[in-house]
């Protein structure tokens, strides 16, 4: 049975789905959503262990589309791709238990540095883009037990808190494997779907998802990512980047001065 608490006002909910608008925007146009819809959730009240949780949550089905929409660029990674889904849906299930062990003190200590790290993770993504299509020219790849352990890694890191997940493994399948930019990112999606996926799933019975707002979160997502769809070619993306950076490292302060 799926668990709900606390109830919300009218108002923290609109936030929320303001909040989901301004991440899935975020998200189609620079990456980075998290470093909005997460703050959004604090900021009406919710503790920040269960805004984690429930932005987990709301943000998850998302990246199914993207998935589908690339599935014919597995051809020929199939089994690869099996094998780094199972890796990351394990990854997703073992950051989402120990986000839980852990409790709410150690992860409310950790925040402001969670953020700091995506915000560079963010900084650094055009750097690691680069380096990644200069790898993909090269002629060898690592072995497949080298490249599993790595995603494990960061899927991890993924369950346990999610933003950035994408830049990590991107910059890792593009230093360990041989293979165009494309077939990268859609492995790279893949493992996002199944990590933040598993860990929703989990999430879901935990008792600790603010239903109302991760639903409304979830919707708003959706629309923020159609609207950054059909407007990111009027926005400059370096200068929207490094606004989103600002805005994290902000964010990241208030966190830790809080």
């Amino acid at each position: 049975m799926l668990a709900s608490v606390g109830d919300l006002g009218l108002w923290a909910l609109f936030f929320s789905l303001l909040g989901g608008i301004g991440g899935g925007f975020i998200n189609s146009v620079a990456g980075g959503g998290t470093l909005v819809s997460f703050p959004v959730l604090t900021a009406v009240g919710i503790p920040a262990l269960d805004a984690n949780i429930t932005n987990a949550v709301a943000l998850a089905p998302g990246y199914a589309g993207g998935t589908y929409a690339q599935r014919d660029d597995f051809a020929g990674r199939r089994d690869l791709a099996r094998a780094l889904a199972v890796t990351s849906i394990l990854g997703g299930i073992t950051g989402a238990v120990l986000l839980l062990l852990t409790g709410e003190e150690l992860f409310e200590h950790l925040v402001p540095w969670l953020i700091f790290a995506a915000t560079a993770l963010l900084a650094v993504q055009k750097p690691l883009r680069r380096i990644t299509m200069r790898a993909g020219g090269g002629t060898g790849e690592v072995s497949r037990w080298v490249l599993v352990v790595s995603i494990f890694v960061a899927t991890v890191y993924g369950g346990y808190f999610g933003a950035g997940l994408g830049i990590i493994t991107i910059a890792i399948l593009g230093l360990m494997l041989t293979d165009t930019l494309n077939r990268l990112n859609a492995l790279k999606l893949l493992m996002s779907l199944c990590a933040n996926g598993a860990a929703a799933l989990f999430f879901a019975f935990t008792g600790h998802v603010y239903w109302a707002a991760a639903i409304l979160m979830g919707v708003g997502a959706w629309v923020g990512g159609w609207l950054g769809g059909h407007t990111v070619q009027h926005v400059n993306e370096t200068v929207f980047r490094a606004g989103v950076i600002v805005l994290g490292i902000a964010v990241g302060l208030a966190f830790l001065l809080s």
